[in-house]
């Protein structure tokens, strides 16, 4: 199939690895290994690549809302 619409001029790599970021990134490894039939190993290194890390966001938000109360 991908072969097939890749000579359409639809790559489907791309349309691929944004769905397997967008699993890896609501699912536990072992549940996106089995759902997708990759190996587990696999699904590791796709959640660790899709991780969010939030602490750069909450620095920022902990030093906004640091610096609007003493404004007050």
């Amino acid at each position: 199939m991908t072969q097939k619409l890749n000579r359409h001029g639809i790559l489907v790599r791309t349309a691929r690895n944004g769905a397997l970021a967008a699993l890896a990134a609501d699912l536990p490894s072992p549940i996106l290994a089995d759902v997708t039939g990759m190996h587990r190993h696999t699904a590791l290194r796709w959640v660790a690549y899709a991780r969010r890390d939030w602490a750069e966001y909450l620095a920022a938000r902990a030093e906004d809302i640091t610096s609007s109360r003493s404004q007050q």
